[in-house]
């Protein structure tokens, strides 16, 4: 029980600092909300990859790109990142299927959900919150 006490007061806290960074300011939850979207699209082209059994350099064949796009697609360092999902989705027959979903309140997280890929490559952190 005393893991899920650290993780309650590390999401507090992490909380806390994104409540105080972002506040009140359209231009920082902009911000805010565009590394949300593109952590959780580098965590869909990691488990895509992982699901199918590919290496990255794998995956960059089937898709006609080099080992180093999709290193950084998982990292969440790519630009236009959209029609490469495209491409790596189809390469895995796939369909990439986008929605728009309500805003939540102030709060971006999901409470006691796991540490993800790119979030551990990002914090060094390699086992679950």
């Amino acid at each position: 029980m005393e893991g899920v006490t650290m993780a309650t007061k590390k999401k507090d806290a992490l909380d806390q600092l994104i409540d105080k960074f972002v506040a009140d300011d359209p231009g920082r939850r902009a911000l805010l909300d565009e590394e949300i979207v593109n952590v959780e699209a580098a965590q869909l082209v990691y488990d895509l990859r992982k699901r199918a059994g590919l290496s990255q350099r794998e995956l960059a064949k089937k898709v006609g790109t080099t080992a180093s796009v999709i290193c950084r697609m998982e990292q969440a360092d790519y630009e236009s990142s959209l029609p490469m999902l495209r491409r790596i989705a189809g390469a895995l027959n796939r369909r990439l299927e986008l929605r728009a979903v309500p805003v939540r309140p102030r709060t971006t997280r999901r409470s006691q959900r796991p540490v993800r890929h790119a979030e551990r490559r990002a914090t060094g952190h390699r086992g679950r919150l």
